[in-house]
């Protein structure tokens, strides 16, 4: 499994958009690269973590680093806590007989709650996860990648730090655009205090 996944990744092509036979691009500007290049480093020194592809990155032309794919032994490591908006993926492999304490501790395990996935042939697993990780991912994607919603076609945003869970794209976003207001006009007054149902 793991020689098939690492031969997939060393097969992506990085470049410009401009080649639509690239898989990767480059990241945004400069901050993002800074950023992310950041990560990377720290993995290189940490002895709980593996990077198993790419590692590498270049801003000579262009904002490119490759798609770095790290393996940790702790769950806590902090590449699967934070969210890095580039093409770096932290594997934790947990025990396969502990699957809902492993869901527990993913529920835990970071303050964000963007995306998640399950790939699952169990219908129990997938239901347990669904339940389970119900507030760990505004978006969440049963045998899919978590990735590439788009917008108008599928209503995406995410909870806890990764926002309001609003959805771009589906109509209930417009209440965050707007002002709720409420009037109430009478025509005839009222000539008492009271009510009249408390009399």
């Amino acid at each position: 499994m793991k020689r098939i996944y690492v031969e997939q990744v060393n097969s992506f092509k990085l470049g410009s958009p401009e080649d639509t036979s690239n898989f990767v691009n480059a990241v945004i500007d400069g901050r993002a690269f800074d950023k992310i290049a950041g990560y990377i480093d720290y993995c290189k020194t940490q002895s709980d973590a593996e990077i198993i592809t790419g590692g590498s990155y270049d801003k000579s032309k262009g904002y490119f680093i490759e798609p770095t794919t790290i393996v940790t032994s702790n769950p806590k490591f902090r590449t699967m806590c934070e969210e890095i908006f580039g093409p770096v993926l932290t594997i934790y492999v947990y025990d396969e007989h502990a699957f809902e304490e492993t869901l527990e501790m993913l529920d835990q395990t970071s303050e964000y709650a963007l995306t998640g996935s399950i790939l699952s042939n169990d219908r129990y697993a997938i239901q347990l996860a669904t339940k389970k990780l119900e507030n760990a991912a505004g978006n969440f994607y049963i045998n899919d990648k978590p990735t590439g919603a788009v917008v108008g076609q599928q209503p995406f945003g995410g909870a806890r730090g990764s926002g309001t869970n609003d959805k771009a794209g589906a109509a209930m976003n417009l209440l965050r655009w707007v002002s709720a207001r409420t009037i109430k006009e009478t025509f005839v007054p009222p000539t008492d205090y009271r009510y009249p149902f408390l009399g």
